[in-house]
């Protein structure tokens, strides 16, 4: 019998002062068998870096045609592609051509590192890529906020956020290694 996905609701009070986007989203997040806490946290800290109303998670690791969240107008055309992990270079260059903006969130430290120098020629050559990096001590601190009811606060200015859950405080700094992390399709 196939393992079941595991069900976590979060509250995300988002104030984006680069953007001037001010928010509440409740979301609903299916954690696949496979996937870490870190993994899934990753997840929901792009929806804070990106949040739209618009904005929603694809059918995760089980789908290889659908990103991790991603942005569509009316029409159906993507606007906003968005890849949590170490995907491969030609998974990126289709995504390029199917979406106006491509995002990937890498983490995990030295795997993250040695992934970011196998593919950086090839991935720089791809304009509508941002690649950005997120330090292992960081998403293992985002992992321990973790529960499957979650009420998270986030404030994001000049790049960087500020989470708070439970009373704990946690700094994220994303650093972009291609791209420019403001940019809006």
């Amino acid at each position: 019998m196939a393992l079941k996905s595991t069900i976590f609701k979060a509250e995300l009070q988002i104030t984006d002062l680069d953007r001037n986007y001010y928010a509440t989203h409740e979301l609903t997040v299916a954690r696949h068998p496979s996937e870490t806490d870190e993994r899934m946290m990753v997840r929901i800290l792009a929806f804070m870096l990106h949040a739209d109303d618009a904005l929603t998670f694809g059918k995760g690791l089980s789908a290889d045609d659908e990103p991790d969240l991603w942005r569509k107008d009316l029409t159906g055309a993507v606007q906003l592609w968005i890849e949590v992990g170490l995907p491969d270079e030609k998974r990126l260059r289709r995504a390029c051509g199917r979406s106006d903006r491509v995002v990937v969130l890498t983490y995990g430290g030295r795997v993250a590192e040695m992934w970011w120098q196998q593919n950086q020629a090839a991935l720089r050559k791809l304009d509508k890529l941002t690649v950005i990096d997120l330090a292992a001590n960081e998403t293992q601190a985002l992992a321990a906020l973790a529960q499957r009811g979650m009420s998270l606060q986030c404030t994001l200015q000049e790049n960087e956020a500020w989470l708070i859950a439970d009373g704990e405080s946690l700094h994220v700094a994303p650093r972009v290694l291609n791209g420019a992390l403001g940019e809006q399709a």
